[in-house]
């Protein structure tokens, strides 16, 4: 088995990853902020509500993940 294959078998983590935009919990906030400069053609004054919402989920995302790092035991 090539090790593409093993990465491929392999488990997930136990926690979500953040590797693709679509994988984060702030994934919704982000569609809604691009919907946003769409409708409103690229006028980003128009949008700064959903830039500072998505921008304080990305806060919390991160804040939870160095959490976890935080709390994880590097000898278990």
């Amino acid at each position: 088995m090539s090790s593409r294959e093993a990465a491929a078998t392999t488990k997930p983590p136990p926690y979500p990853s953040a590797a693709r935009i679509s994988d984060s919990p702030c994934y919704p906030q982000y569609t809604a902020s691009l919907k946003c400069l769409e409708e409103f053609s690229s006028d980003k004054s128009k949008c700064q509500e959903y830039f500072d919402v998505y921008k304080e989920c990305k806060k919390k995302e991160r804040e939870a993940r160095l959490e976890r790092n935080r709390n994880r035991s590097l000898f278990s």
